[in-house]
């Protein structure tokens, strides 16, 4: 079926310091296969304020939100569901006659993604990370039962303020101390400047149990390509990009793809 546009066409997009064509993909193509009148596009703002005022005043109905916007957001919406109130962190606005909504559903994601795997939560953890997502994936290793582990941010406040909340420590670096499981939650190994980089270090890799990857383009970044060469079972950032891009879909049409379909719609995204 060809995509086709009409006045009634509802608009769905995302905002990001560095757009991607995931979303875009994935999205239509589930309206395409569902035969739903919407249509989906990835932009950047250097006007956080007039972005979300456009959102509001063009009846747009949905947007996901990526790095760096995900807590810088919140100030210029109506309200937060629980999902996003908890986290003080946004990646979905649902619009509703006006009225803007954050949620989260990179929380959601990771917690099924956790379970899936059957990662131990007796599992001592290093997180790399502490803006928006690196929040989602911390209180989800936190109310999955994960007590013990680390953050390593470089940005010392935000470091300690995730650690106070995940009910961890927060490190400057890792340096020699172990972890079973290695969590990558920063640009590095992302398609661009860092595209080449290592989250942790060969050694640390080679000492860890799991390793997770936050980082969705490329799904194998440095990181992931190294512990599967030594044999490491890992979590993409593959993974949790469509987990929660379903949620997305399913809270801007309020329908729920089938399995199948999902799978289909994932392979052609990711394919990009």
């Amino acid at each position: 079926m060809t995509l086709r546009i009409s006045k009634d066409t509802r608009l769905c997009m995302s905002l990001s310091g560095r757009p991607g064509n995931f979303g875009t993909r994935f999205q239509n193509y589930l309206y395409r296969e569902l035969e739903l009148d919407y249509l989906y596009k990835a932009f950047t703002t250097s006007d956080l304020p007039a972005a979300i005022g456009g959102i509001r005043a063009l009846g747009v109905r949905g947007c996901a939100v990526s790095m760096p916007f995900k807590e810088a957001c919140i100030e210029h919406l109506d309200g937060l569901h629980e999902s996003a109130a908890t986290l003080q962190s946004v990646n979905t606005i649902v619009a509703d006659e006006g009225r803007l909504t954050g949620y989260n559903t990179d929380y959601s994601a990771v917690v099924k993604l956790l379970r899936k795997h059957g990662v131990p939560t007796s599992s001592r953890y290093a997180l790399r990370g502490s803006g928006g997502m690196a929040k989602a994936v911390g209180c989800a290793l936190r109310d999955s039962g994960f007590a013990d582990g680390c953050i390593v941010a470089r940005n010392e406040a935000a470091g300690r303020a995730l650690a106070e909340q995940c009910g961890v420590q927060w490190r400057e670096a890792l340096g020699d101390e172990p972890a079973e499981l290695l969590v990558n939650v920063t640009p590095l190994g992302m398609r661009g400047a860092d595209a080449e980089q290592l989250a942790f270090d060969e050694q640390t890799v080679k000492a860890a149990q799991w390793v997770f990857d936050v980082v969705a383009v490329p799904v194998e970044t440095p990181l992931i390509r190294l512990a599967r060469s030594l044999g490491k079972p890992v979590i993409t950032g593959g993974e949790v990009i469509v987990l929660q891009a379903v949620e997305q879909f399913v809270l801007y049409t309020g329908v729920r793809p089938d399995d199948e379909l999902i799978e289909r719609a994932a392979r052609f995204a990711l394919a990009d």
